[in-house]
């Protein structure tokens, strides 16, 4: 069964003037509703899909490099194979410097790490994004002073696999990401919390190499088949302990392993990212600060 995009054309709702309740409706819709009256079956243009507008995605992007080409080479192929194929996404990215974050990182000093992605948010708002995705798993530990920073929806990277989980009927899940991701809390429990998944994690020697080979390695481009060993050694670890799917919880794990080497079903959350995931309006209403609530389906 083929699945849609629907689109609202801008023609009639210029940025800032539409009625607050349409203006920041992502460009991703599952059903037909009052925003989004037009249907793209994939891999077909629609006639009269020249008058339909995608709307503008803000990336955060920069940490690392190698992965955010992957987000925007993805979104694109999207757009492409729903549109048409000279039919392209309207992105802004904001790429920061990776070298003082990783520096942040390691020293403990978030705060200032959030600073640098509070203000490339705001200046993907001020420069006409109508949403927020941070290309990157690690610093969703601060996603909440993002989201604080703007008044457009910040999508947060672990939904579309938590939704891709539950879809599958898959209650236990693995994870592979950096030593942050993987051993504090903020990613396990937005899995658990929004989206009731156990997560598992791998020992203290395999999260160590793990992390290393990132930030050695992969955010570099370096890819070595040492390194794709060690990775499934520990995705086969975390089957053993009843890991149903592992969650490739760093965006640049997918540059090194894919579903093909992987024993158990892999969950990229850079594939499963829009594109690849639908987005649709949430049934609230727009609260008083004027964010809209906005769910992955």
């Amino acid at each position: 069964m083929q699945s849609g995009l629907r689109f609202k054309p801008h023609s009639t709702l210029r940025p800032g003037r539409a009625d607050p309740q349409f203006r920041r409706a992502c460009a991703w819709a599952r059903k037909r509703c009052a925003f989004a009256p037009c249907t793209i079956p994939r891999g077909q243009a629609k006639p009269g899909s020249e008058g339909i507008t995608v709307r503008t995605i803000g990336l955060i992007g920069g940490m690392s490099w190698e992965s955010s080409a992957e987000y925007y080479r993805l979104i694109n192929q999207e757009v492409r194979e729903r549109l048409g194929p000279l039919r392209s996404a309207p992105l802004l990215m904001h790429s920061v410097d990776f070298g003082p974050v990783e520096r942040a990182q390691h020293e403990g000093r978030w705060d200032d790490a959030a600073a640098i992605l509070e203000d490339a948010a705001r200046r993907l708002e001020a420069g006409g994004a109508e949403c927020v995705l941070l290309c990157t798993n690690t610093m969703h530990k601060v996603a909440s002073r993002i989201r604080a920073a703007v008044s457009i929806p910040f999508l947060h990277i672990a939904d579309p696999v938590g939704l891709a989980a539950a879809r599958a009927g898959w209650t236990t899940v693995g994870l592979l990401g950096t030593a942050f991701t993987m051993e504090q809390a903020f990613f396990r429990d937005h899995l658990a919390q929004a989206h009731g998944l156990t997560v598992l994690t791998p020992g203290p020697e395999e999260r160590a190499a793990v992390h290393r080979i990132i930030y050695d390695e992969l955010c570099a481009g370096v890819v070595k088949d040492e390194s794709r060993r060690v990775y499934l050694d520990a995705i086969e670890a975390l089957a053993r302990q009843g890991a149903q799917a592992v969650v490739l919880g760093c965006t640049e794990i997918s540059l090194l392993v894919g579903p093909g080497d992987s024993p158990v079903p892999l969950l990229d959350t850079t594939a499963a990212r829009p594109g690849r995931r639908r987005l649709r309006l949430h049934d609230r209403p727009w609260n008083a600060a004027g964010r809209g609530h906005f769910r992955f389906t």
